[in-house]
């Protein structure tokens, strides 16, 4: 198995010899590209001869250029390469430095998820404590409600019972004034139709009468009828024209107890 060590020396080596390579191209490119110095001239009065004129002497063959200087490898600038032990802890520093920022981040997420908890926890509870005071002033206002409306029913019937009972003796007083004048005004009626009656000769003592009168308003009669009587024909024909005669009858002393329908008994006193 490779160890980590021997994978940074390997990658080491090759750069530094992609480096060297680099820098012999451009060391030799230099060198092609750069101009020969001129060389200085002197004034010389010469005569030209042709060589080929000269006897014994021939041209030399023009010498080889000289060749380029193979470059030299260019040695490696830098610190030198880390070793296996500088690589390894260089690791577990990073590894230390990479758990020290997971814990920190799990730190700092706990404390948020706790902040977040904690808020959730306030708010709930002022939403309970909201709902509670809520609820008691709603059951407060009920009571008091509950409690006005019984007052005002209890009032209400402390207040129709005096009116019943107000009502009660006011009729009571009304109805005994009503009978009384009622009967005063029949008592005047059966007085005025005693004075307007004939009395036959058949006519006996305990004679008794029921006169079923209608009037109209002014006390005119419109019609008679005797029902029950213990007196013959004659009697009870002489009753009823006693009865047209005394028209128009007596008005009632108060206008609310006319009557169009009368009810009358007939009982004369005779000796």
């Amino acid at each position: 198995m490779q160890r980590p060590s021997d994978r940074w020396v390997g990658i080491t080596l090759a750069v530094l010899l992609h480096l060297a390579l680099i820098a012999a191209l451009t060391y030799g490119w230099w060198k092609f590209r750069r101009p020969a110095q001129p060389v200085a001239q002197l004034a010389i009065e010469a005569t030209v001869v042709d060589a080929r004129t000269v006897p014994g002497l021939t041209r030399p063959a023009p010498a080889p250029p000289p060749e380029a200087p193979a470059p030299q490898p260019q040695e490696a600038s830098g610190p030198p390469p880390p070793t296996a032990e500088e690589l390894a802890r260089r690791e577990h520093e990073q590894q230390q430095a990479a758990e020290k920022a997971a814990e920190k981040a799990a730190e700092k997420a706990q404390a948020e998820k706790q902040r977040l908890e904690d808020q959730q926890a306030q708010e709930r509870a002022a939403a309970e404590k909201a709902a509670k005071e809520k609820a008691a002033r709603e059951a407060d206002e009920k009571r008091k409600a509950e409690a006005q409306r019984q007052a005002e029913a209890a009032d209400k019937s402390e207040r129709e019972a005096d009116l019943k009972r107000s009502l009660a003796a006011e009729q009571r007083v009304t109805s005994a004034a009503s009978m009384s004048a009622l009967a005063s005004w029949r008592s005047q009626i059966t007085a005025k139709i005693t004075r307007a009656w004939l009395r036959p000769p058949t006519a006996r003592a305990g004679l008794s009468c029921n006169l079923y009168v209608t009037q109209v308003p002014g006390g005119e009669v419109t019609q008679v009828r005797v029902g029950e009587c213990n007196g013959d024909q004659a009697v009870r024909e002489s009753i009823e024209a006693a009865v047209y005669r005394a028209s128009p009858l007596p008005p009632p002393p108060d206008p609310a107890l006319f009557d169009r329908d009368l009810k009358i008994t007939f009982k004369p006193d005779l000796d």
